[in-house]
């Protein structure tokens, strides 16, 4: 749902970002300084969305709530248990209780992370004296630090809970962090009118069940960092080759030209045959995952919960009724695509489930080559013929 963007979700973003740079660089960068400027000002990010953050108020320590969320994360993994059939190890010492400063700062720590490969090839290309660099190098830090900023300003008052799996990370991480903010859960708790326990519990539930997908099947996490070390290794590559100069038009203009009519994301216009495999590989693996969660924070809920079906008309009925600056903005920032994403991926696991169960749908635990494809995410029957 729009109200629970994660971590997970904002990889789309990065992945738009990052294909983006070759268009940048076709398109501008000054002489080659001594210190080559970074592509993102990271302390220009955190005050842009530490302003938006604070004019939303309520900010402060939520400490004294951890063990209230942690009752209900640990009744959870009992449930997703229950329901799934598989063992989900323990970790309510990773659940964290945030204001919306604490949940930024978290956050563009992660993206700090997960842009080191782009900053990279950034520097290695600056450092170079191969490219007819322009004069537009600080503006692109200048946009691509303010996009950034505003993003994450605006998640900061709309995320509701957050399971943060560190991405990319230095240190090997066997268990991830479930993030919960509860000043955004308070306030749409009031405006929609509904039951405080109930509320967190449902919450509880989708954040929980992502923990499950990565910690019951630790393949996945490695899975979706080779998938990302790949895309941004093809990304290295292909910077390498493009020139300001009339023959890099060309053959960028050339493989735009190629891409239109092929179905997809606006943003796989300007990538290559690998990295738009790479990327459709990403955004099959974010389908299924949200789609899972969404499907047992559903079935589970339906019956748990008292105020369930309340919930659940409150949250679609505020869907429909964004407004034209929300639509907006989800559309210039990518994040209609998490939207998409949201839908393919519950009718995918829905139908699923609906046709071979919940066991069945759990052979996309076995591995790698057990993950749908991205056509096979809006023709479930065909991953079910598959893996029969």
């Amino acid at each position: 749902m729009s109200q629970r963007p994660d971590y997970v979700r904002l990889l789309s973003r990065g992945l738009a970002v990052a294909a983006m740079l070759g268009a940048y660089y076709v398109a501008s960068r000054r002489p080659v300084p001594a210190a080559p400027p970074r592509l993102i000002d990271w302390g220009r990010v955190r005050g842009i969305a530490s302003a938006i953050a604070r004019r939303a108020g309520d900010l402060g320590s939520y400490e004294h709530l951890r063990p209230v969320y942690a009752d209900m994360v640990d009744r959870s993994r009992g449930i997703i248990v229950d329901y799934t059939g598989e063992a989900l190890p323990r970790g309510a010492d990773n659940v964290y209780v945030f204001d919306r400063l604490q949940w930024l700062e978290a956050n563009v720590e992660n993206f700090q992370l997960l842009f080191e490969p782009i900053e990279e090839v950034n520097g290695d290309l600056l450092r170079s004296n191969t490219l007819g660099l322009r004069a537009f190098g600080d503006v692109n830090q200048l946009v691509l630090s303010g996009q950034m900023g505003i993003l994450l300003g605006y998640l900061s008052r709309r995320v509701l809970g957050q399971y943060d799996l560190a991405l990319l990370g230095r240190e090997p991480v066997t268990t991830g962090r479930l993030y919960f903010v509860e000043p955004n859960i308070a306030h749409l708790e009031r405006k929609l009118g509904l039951e405080a326990r109930d509320f967190r519990l449902w919450i509880a539930l989708h954040e929980t069940t992502h923990a499950y997908e990565f910690e019951a099947h630790p393949w996945v996490r490695e899975h979706m960092n080779e998938l990302l070390r790949r895309y941004f290794a093809t990304l290295g590559e292909d910077l390498n080759n493009l020139r300001t100069d009339a023959r890099g038009v060309l053959s960028f203009v050339r493989r735009v030209g190629q891409n239109v009519g092929k179905g997809g994301y606006a943003v796989e216009l300007v990538m290559t045959p690998e990295q738009r495999e790479i990327f459709r590989s990403l955004q099959a693996l974010m389908c299924l995952l949200e789609g899972y969660s969404n499907h047992v924070m559903d079935h589970v809920g339906r019956s748990l919960l008292p105020t369930y079906e309340r919930m659940k008309a409150r949250f679609e009925d505020r869907q429909r009724r964004r407004g034209l600056p929300d639509r907006l903005f989800a559309k210039l920032t990518g994040l209609d695509v998490k939207f998409e994403q949201y839908q393919l991926g519950e009718r995918f696991v829905n139908e699923v489930v609906g046709r071979v169960g919940v066991q069945g749908m759990n052979r996309v635990w076995r591995g790698p080559s057990a993950l749908p494809t991205l056509d096979e995410v809006r023709a479930p029957e065909r991953w079910i013929e598959r893996t029969v």
